[in-house]
């Protein structure tokens, strides 16, 4: 009793000193390796959330570490008035994964998450707009961040409702809705579409057969510019490096972070050239982004992607994952690609599955209080899925 009365006041402590803005589980982590975390009663949690689809190479991965180290002993930080090997090969990294055009390649701006990833990407749409266009439409139910102009992109309205008035500019058509799609760009003004090729956040919702493609062919035919969030899809937690390229699309513009940089902070925004060329010296920057540490680990995991052939393994154990969880009793269905699945349950028990998952050393997520989210590392085994499953099928066999 004593012991847990200890731990009770070590968990009020820490909250104490920070807003009140994240409902944490109560846990105090020491350690964290592979799929595991450690926490400081010496319990030990499978993560199948990983940092909420950050760490995928798993934690403390030995490859990025030392890439971290090597570069901060030469420097960790330069102001972007200096050039640097390690934030330029990156950025030619990103853009010979993103574009599948050997003319142009386009180019890349660096911040520090998502969600400027996406401030970013609003500002060169208004930018490339001219002033003449400058509408970008969104889908309901998205979620592009909690900054100001991300939030306003952000198609739900509980979340933007504490925070009015946001920035204007943004049109928001229902996901997986062409007719009203088709409607809102029809306005002379819109410059830009932008959206998640999963719905993460939302509920890991997905598109019917052949709509993006359809949004593509509309953009390109009214000359409208397609922006893609993969923050939450990008870096193979799908099965590709990048969820577009399941549809064959070619955006003009694509967003990345969360799993970027396996827990270390960055985001990139990359551009086709010419819409990349509208910003001029002065009108956007980030003084941490492009940190040559934060860019030596991305470089790191995307060799730890090639060298261990993660996007097969993605592959292998989403299928199998995806299978066994469809067998649960609970489950009434299952969304999403790869190693970023939804589980639809058949009552609103969602959140009492994450806290019964939790006592007993599994960690998961409610997206509400029916779906579930399961994003575990891409190194994940299953050996640990079978582990996983059996704690959820435990927990969730009286509910």
């Amino acid at each position: 009793m004593d012991e847990l009365y200890e731990s009770k006041m070590l968990v009020e402590g820490m909250r104490s000193a920070l807003m009140p803005t994240y409902g944490d589980y109560g846990v105090v982590v020491k350690r964290a390796e592979g799929c595991r975390l450690f926490d400081i009663d010496d319990n030990v949690y499978l993560d199948f959330l990983s940092g909420v689809s950050v760490v995928s190479l798993g934690h403390s991965n030995e490859a990025v570490n030392q890439a971290v180290v090597e570069q901060i002993s030469n420097f960790g930080h330069l102001s972007n008035f200096f050039l640097n090997e390690t934030t330029s090969r990156l950025a030619h990294r990103i853009a010979s994964f993103v574009s599948s055009d050997a003319s142009d390649k386009g180019k890349v701006f660096f911040s520090n998450s998502g969600a400027e990833a996406n401030e970013t990407a609003i500002k060169l749409v208004r930018r490339f707009g001219g002033g003449q266009r400058y509408k970008i439409v969104t889908c309901l139910n998205s979620f592009h961040g909690r900054t100001m102009g991300a939030l306003a992109a952000t198609g739900q309205p509980g979340k933007q409702k504490p925070f009015q008035p946001l920035p204007p500019g943004f049109v928001y058509v229902e996901f997986d809705n062409l007719a009203q799609m088709r409607e809102a760009i029809s306005d002379p003004s819109v410059a830009a579409v932008m959206v998640e090729i999963i719905q993460g956040e939302g509920g890991v919702v997905d598109a019917s057969p052949g709509y993006f493609e359809e949004v593509e062919r509309l953009c390109k035919e009214r000359g409208i510019l397609l922006v893609v969030d993969e923050v939450q899809t990008g870096m193979g937690r799908t099965g590709r490096m990048f969820a577009f390229s399941h549809f064959g699309l070619d955006p003009d513009i694509v967003t990345l972070s969360k799993a970027l940089g396996n827990g270390f902070p960055i985001g990139a925004t990359w551009a086709r050239t010419e819409v990349a060329n509208a910003f001029m010296p002065g009108d956007h920057g980030s003084t941490f982004g492009g940190s040559p540490s934060s860019c030596a680990a991305a470089l790191a995991v995307f060799d730890e992607i090639e060298r261990r052939d993660l996007l097969r393994h993605v592959v292998e154990v989403s299928t199998y994952l995806r299978g066994k969880l469809s067998e649960l009793d609970i489950v009434h269905a299952v969304s999403g690609m790869g190693l970023l699945l939804g589980l639809r349950l058949k009552r609103p028990v969602a959140k009492e599955i994450v806290t019964r998952s939790l006592q007993n050393g599994l960690v998961l997520n409610a997206l509400s209080d029916q779906i579930l989210r399961i994003a575990p590392p891409l190194v994940v085994s299953k050996n640990e899925i079978d582990e996983a499953l059996a704690v959820l099928s435990k927990v969730s066999s009286d509910l």
